[in-house]
This record gives structure tokens, C-alpha cells and sequence, in this order.
């Protein structure tokens, strides 16, 4: 039983992590800064915060099969890297001058 419910708990955290992708490359395609994004629906995504949407820079490897086996998961790890990178992040340098 222990199982199951981590791998619920995974998969929900994997849930989360598209919406925050979907709603981050959405603010960014409109220039918005005023949708609300779930960052505390999940551990994941709050850990996350700042490396997604935050002052950091950040890469996605997204790992693709050949196989026609793979077709449904390798349309789907490609539709979240489109949205991923529609994100644009604004860094900032902060410079400490003693």
C-alpha cells in the first residue's frame, strides 16, 4: 500500500509542475505579471519557485524515444517542452558592494 500512495503523490506533483509550466509560458506570452501561479500546490514546484520562475536561468532536458512503442509519452514530454520554453525570466544581476 505505502506504494501506491507515493506514487500518487509523484504523479500529482508531476501535475502540478505542467499547470506551473502552462501557467508561466501563458504570463510570459501575454507580458503579464498578474496570473496566479500554484507553486505551493506541490513539494516539487515550491522547491522549484525560483529556479521556474524566479531570478535564475534555467535549462529542461527532455528525453525522447524513437520507438513507435514510446509514441504517446514522447508526444507528451515534447508538448511540455514547447510550453517550458515559451518561459521567459527577467534575471537580474545583484551586485554587493562593501
Amino acid at each position: 500500500m505505502p506504494d501506491t500512495s507515493i506514487s500518487i503523490q509523484i504523479n500529482k506533483s508531476l501535475h502540478v509542475l505542467g499547470t506551473v509550466i502552462n501557467a508561466l509560458a501563458e504570463q510570459s506570452k501575454t507580458n503579464t505579471q498578474r496570473r496566479h501561479i500554484p507553486y505551493r500546490d506541490s513539494k516539487l514546484t515550491f522547491l522549484l519557485r525560483d529556479s521556474l520562475g524566479g531570478n535564475s536561468k534555467t535549462y529542461i532536458i527532455a528525453n525522447v524515444s524513437p520507438s513507435v512503442l514510446c509514441m504517446a509519452e514522447t508526444g507528451s514530454t515534447l508538448r511540455f517542452a514547447r510550453s517550458a520554453k515559451l518561459i521567459r525570466n527577467l534575471v537580474k544581476t545583484f551586485i554587493h558592494i562593501l
